[in-house]
């Protein structure tokens, strides 16, 4: 808002320097127009001292030359001096112009000008500075957690749309807040439910692993017995257990996949404008081969994240030397395949990659939490396509299968 303000006082400022500077040059200039008679005046004296003739024409500041006496001498509506040639007087009447004319329309196009800018820096002010000062705090405050931060509404087409999606992404960070309070009260009330059944079957792990250790049971069909007991409560916790790891593991994220159609042709399109300048910048051959344009069944945003998911994969993981979308169909669907050159992944750990929080022999040193591949499985599998890899001489490949609509 300070700097505003400071650009509109030097805008003033210069204005009034520029329209006083023009009008001392004007001034001036007028004043050395206004002499040029005199000087004509004394070459005609000049040419009549020295040839008793003059031609009018060779002076044009002149109108005419009078040699009249008496008083006639003297009597002129016209502007005019009095010479002495030849041993004579003479009246020389002239005109100068106004040369200042041009003044006024200089000074009306310097007004018009300022009027313009002054209205330009009105109208910045109304619909762009003071919408935006309204709002600047705005993500400030939903950083700090701040949900309940009120946000104007803008009718103003340069802030409208990013009221409007400013206020999706509040109402999106409070969805997601309620979605995990209520995840994380599930996760506890579940781990609360599953320790109080672990207990029961633990605790008839004990008694009857005393008993036999106490040699309590002699019959050698009464100790199977209690073997058997033991087995089937260990399965129990097994069972337990492995709740607990599938609450940890895949429940930790929610996907939320909105159904449509897009054309391949404005997925790939995305995908291009978003890394083809990065790869070559890094000196990355990014090949993308010729296909035949369809319409997908998918949700656009998503299919777009999956492909984004799998090159970032490749750029992190890949020797930075070549990265390529390929392209084929087979049984109503459209396969798009992501590859890398430089793979160190042996093909043993290929079932493994699409776990969450799995990282890979060649993850060393290479930043990532493991989720990219895992994600991509879940948004494939909410769209009803599906997703696999394969590694062949020497290279990654990433493969998405999309329905056709």
């Amino acid at each position: 808002m300070r700097a505003f303000r400071r650009i509109c006082i030097a805008v003033v400022l210069f204005f009034a320097a520029l329209a006083a500077g023009l009008n001392i040059s004007l001034a001036m200039h007028s004043k050395s127009a206004a002499g040029e008679y005199r000087v004509e005046a004394k070459r005609l004296a000049d040419s009549i001292n020295e040839t008793g003739t003059y031609d009018l024409a060779d002076y044009p500041q002149l109108t005419g030359v009078f040699s009249a006496y008496g008083s006639d001498l003297y009597k002129s509506e016209e502007p005019y001096v009095i010479i002495e040639a030849g041993g004579q007087l003479y009246r020389v009447e002239y005109s100068v112009g106004d040369k200042g004319w041009y003044a006024l329309p200089v000074n009306i196009a310097l007004a018009v000008l300022f009027l313009l800018t002054v209205w330009l820096l009105w109208y910045f002010w109304r619909h762009i500075i003071r919408p935006f000062g309204r709002i600047n705090k705005v993500p400030q405050e939903l950083a700090k957690g701040n949900l309940a931060v009120p946000i104007p509404e803008e009718k103003s087409r340069f802030f409208g749309r990013f009221t409007w999606g400013v206020n999706l992404l509040r109402e999106s960070i409070e969805d997601s807040r309620k979605k995990e309070v209520s995840m994380q009260r599930d996760k506890k009330l579940l781990l609360l439910s599953l320790s109080h059944d672990v207990k029961t079957p633990l605790s008839a792990i004990k008694l009857n692993a005393k008993a036999l250790s106490k040699g309590l049971y002699t019959d050698p069909d009464k100790r199977r017995e209690v073997a058997d007991s033991i087995s089937a409560r260990a399965d129990e916790i097994e069972h337990f257990i492995t709740q607990i790891t599938q609450a940890a593991s895949e429940d930790f994220m929610s996907f939320d996949v909105t159904e449509g159609e897009e054309f391949l042709s404005r997925i790939i399109t995305r995908i291009t404008e978003r890394y083809a300048v990065q790869l070559a910048m890094s000196g990355t051959e990014f090949a993308v081969d010729t296909y035949s344009d369809c319409l997908l069944k998918c949700d656009p945003d998503r299919l777009a994240e999956c492909l984004q998911n799998l090159i970032e994969n490749a750029m992190k993981y890949g020797d930075g030397i070549r990265i390529g979308l390929s392209f084929d169909r087979m049984d109503g669907c459209q396969l798009i395949t992501v590859t890398n050159t430089g793979c160190m992944l042996e093909a043993k750990e290929l079932p493994q990659i699409f776990s969450s929080f799995h990282r890979g022999a060649n993850a060393d040193g290479v930043p990532g939490n493991g989720l990219g591949l895992f994600i991509c499985r879940k948004l494939m599998n909410l769209m009803n396509g599906e997703v696999y890899a394969d590694v062949r001489d020497g290279c990654f490949s990433a493969t998405l299968v999309v329905r056709l609509a």
